[in-house]
């Protein structure tokens, strides 16, 4: 009966391939052989002018803006925009966000008050804070939605299972994100979340 631990080399044979730098080799072969490696970057580092082009033309950095895109992935139906529409909800949040830092004290004992001088006394007080608010409710839905339309497609399915991890993560932050921008105004819902 075989054993599937890994083969401790013994101290002479690592001796030798450090100082023949193939101890290198090995590791970067271990790395480039790898499932997260393979799933970014799609081919191996061979040296042919094919493999060069494939390797250029299909990794996951390029699928932001792709060198080819298909008539039918540019239908609505397909796509649900649900991505896209996430970053902008994203890019909105940010921009109000950065403005109601201004007038915002993240203390106990101000941080009501705060909230109620900006919706009553700061010109388009209420406007920011009500797209503040909403924009980051949205981008929560929309979110789940194009996860959704994600595991619904089979888009997690490999070659793009690290893109699919990639994702959870940013679901993740971003209902933490959206719990702690909840407690921030501390009203009576904040007090309420928290004990």
């Amino acid at each position: 009966m075989a054993s599937n631990s890994p083969q401790i080399p013994n101290i002479a044979e690592l001796m030798d391939k450090i100082k023949s730098g193939k101890i290198f080799s090995d590791i970067a072969k271990e790395i480039t052989e790898s499932q997260i490696w393979t799933s970014s970057f799609r081919h191996g580092y061979a040296d042919t002018p094919r493999n060069r082009v494939l390797q250029i033309a299909s990794n996951v950095w390029l699928h932001l803006h792709p060198v080819k895109i298909q008539r039918h992935a540019l239908r609505i139906k397909f796509t649900w925009c649900m991505g896209g529409i996430t970053f902008l909800l994203f890019l909105s949040t940010v921009v109000t966000g950065v403005i109601l830092m201004f007038y915002y004290r993240p203390v106990g004992e101000y941080a009501y008050y705060d909230m109620k001088y900006l919706q009553y006394d700061v010109p388009f007080g209420m406007l920011m804070r009500n797209m503040h608010r909403w924009a980051a409710h949205a981008m929560v839905i929309t979110v789940w939605l194009h996860m959704f339309r994600v595991f619904l497609t089979g888009s997690y399915k490999p070659p793009r299972e690290f893109n699919w991890v990639i994702g959870v993560f940013l679901v993740t932050f971003t209902l933490l994100l959206s719990f702690t921008g909840y407690l921030l105004p501390w009203d009576q819902l904040a007090m309420w979340a928290v004990t």
